[in-house]
């Protein structure tokens, strides 16, 4: 039943919400006006009424927020709550010939087409899933936001609004994460926390010729790295700030994450021929992306285009840094320590903008039940047992409800593998991925 209804229901309406350009809100500072996250929460509310009508199907909206889509099927008791989200990030870079990001494309068991796995597919894959566990017999609740991509700032509000509605969940069910290969069910053991940030330098009010400036103001590119070097050693990549490093993974974490690294591959990141990555092997770089800070400008402003670029020492320079955390590290203290260190001796005008705190999170274990179950989902559709990794990403919607509901169990699964490039150019669904872990939602609603 669910892989039918994947070809037949799922794929054809997947491919519509593909060519919705809902951008996450700090990718789009008018995304009420244009109207897209409200275009794509209408449509995934119409497809769900469309498979099940006697399904209680709302979009709520607070003054302000993006929409978020609530599903409840009628049940009774604590709910197994199932997250994902519906906005998107940004095309971020030219696609291959013959892709687009807005415009789906379908080539074997790949959908091609920004959110298609990140996290569009979701909402599908729990619904499906519902419909193929007969509804249940308890509560379920799927909630789909749209804000993960701005670092979930509605979420919180969300849940409280709604807290009374959902009740104590006994299981959260995370459809947003990524596996090591399309072999195997993947869950994922921790995530990282996340800190983002734009610093802009001013050292003048307009440009000036570097004949004349140069050597007599301070460049405010300069400057800027200057505080980017209190932050990061950029020889190694290691993070200098010990507010940001964590007291390192624990033992029983490292094991499963050593477990688990002959299938991380080298090939799985898209490097240059001779690109020599951090760490003596996968076990190092497996650790490294779960349980490592990691620094990336992930974009400047004040440079123009190489072509543009005239002798002119420029007024500022503006970086936009993303801080990854280890999953024990509190994101507010590690901010605190962020903007304490981004300071300059020259004079210059220093602007900061926090855009986003996340903390990161481990998961708590599984009890005998959930991982049987899993066990024997993972065993009937792959031949084998399910896979623990962790990941670097982060989804601030489980930190908040680990703190929420400390009892609650949790099951954070995906379909972001290799090459599926979730913020990058040519984005793909694995289709048989999604099957599976429809398959192993199902598993777990019965």
């Amino acid at each position: 039943m669910i892989d039918a209804a994947w070809e037949a229901r799922v794929l054809p309406t997947l491919s519509e919400y593909t060519r919705i350009p809902c951008l996450s809100p700090v990718f789009d500072p008018d995304w009420a006006e244009r109207g897209a996250l409200m275009e794509a929460a209408e449509l995934l509310r119409a497809w769900t009424q469309e498979q099940d009508s006697s399904l209680d199907t709302e979009i709520v909206q607070l003054p302000g927020r993006t929409p978020v889509l609530v599903v409840e099927n009628g049940g009774t008791g604590d709910p197994i709550l199932i997250y994902g989200h519906m906005d998107k990030q940004p095309p971020l870079g030219d696609w291959r010939p013959g892709l687009s990001p807005f415009e789906p494309v379908r080539e074997g068991d790949l959908l091609y087409g920004r959110g298609t796995a990140d996290d569009g597919y979701a909402l599908f894959a729990a619904v499906t899933a519902l419909l193929a566990a007969d509804g249940g017999r308890g509560r379920v609740v799927i909630l789909i936001e749209a804000s993960e991509e701005s670092g979930s700032p509605d979420l919180s509000a969300y849940v409280e609004h709604l807290r009374a509605r959902i009740g104590t969940p006994s299981l959260v069910i995370c459809l947003d994460s990524g596996c090591l290969s399309y072999d195997r069910l993947w869950l994922t053991s921790s995530l990282r926390g996340n800190l983002v940030a734009t610093v802009r330098v001013d050292v003048l009010t307009e440009g000036v010729h570097s004949g004349s400036a140069g050597g007599v103001v301070p460049s405010s590119f300069r400057i800027l790295r200057s505080i980017l070097s209190r932050i990061e050693d950029e020889r190694t990549g290691e993070i200098l700030l010990p507010e940001l490093r964590g007291a390192g993974v624990p033992d029983d974490l490292r094991v499963s994450l050593s477990d688990a690294a002959p299938e991380f591959s080298d090939d799985a990141m898209p490097s240059v021929d001779g690109l020599r990555l951090a760490g003596s092997g996968p076990a190092d770089r497996l650790i490294a992306r779960a349980w490592s800070p990691a620094l990336e400008v992930t974009g400047m402003d004040g440079i123009p285009a190489v072509r543009d670029g005239g002798n002119v020492l420029r007024p500022f320079t503006t970086a936009k840094i993303s801080l990854r955390l280890p999953p024990d590290v509190d994101a507010q203290s590690a901010a605190d320590a962020l903007i304490s260190a981004i300071r300059n001796d020259e004079g210059a005008h220093l602007t900061i903008d926090l855009e986003g705190v996340a903390d990161g999170w481990v998961a708590p274990p599984l009890d005998e039940h959930n991982a049987a179950t899993l066990d024997r989902v993972a065993r009937a559709s792959f031949g084998r047992p399910v896979g623990f990794h962790g990941e670097g990403g982060t989804i601030p919607f489980l930190a908040d409800l680990k703190r929420s509901f400390p009892g609650t169990q949790f099951v954070a699964t995906g379909v972001l593998g290799p090459h599926s490039n979730a913020h990058g150019p040519n984005e793909f669904l694995h289709i048989p991925m999604a099957k599976a872990v429809t398959h192993a939602v199902a598993a777990l609603l019965r």
